[in-house]
């Protein structure tokens, strides 16, 4: 009776567990190309530390993304991870990314 709904939500589910995957995935890369000492001068917690969180977080999303067609509901570790994510990308990305290196040229509108 409710087999149509389900496959739906199952596929609704899944496909919000790879966008958690991605959004993970890329604040572990954004983390990975900022300089170590970019985090505390920001006044943010250790690079190690985000790289550590961020690492589990993308390990979990992957799990939760893969192991999805066989139906079921993001665990606590999937919800925890996505919220981990989106304190770095909404919170210390912005910060540390005043300090990224590069010294390049300064064209009229920011580093080329």
């Amino acid at each position: 009776m409710f087999g149509p709904v389900n496959s739906i939500l199952s596929l609704i589910f899944w496909l919000l567990s790879i966008a958690a995957f991605v959004m993970c995935a890329w604040a572990l890369i954004h983390a990975l190309r900022i300089p170590t000492r970019a985090f505390p001068a920001a006044g943010k917690q250790t690079k190690p530390l985000w790289l550590i969180i961020l690492g589990f977080a993308t390990l979990f999303t992957f799990s939760g993304a893969v192991g999805y067609f066989g139906g079921g509901m993001p665990n606590l570790f999937t919800i925890i991870a996505v919220i981990a994510a989106g304190i770095y990308l909404a919170d210390v990305k912005p910060a540390v990314n005043e300090y990224r290196g590069g010294g390049g040229s300064q064209g009229p509108y920011g580093p080329w």
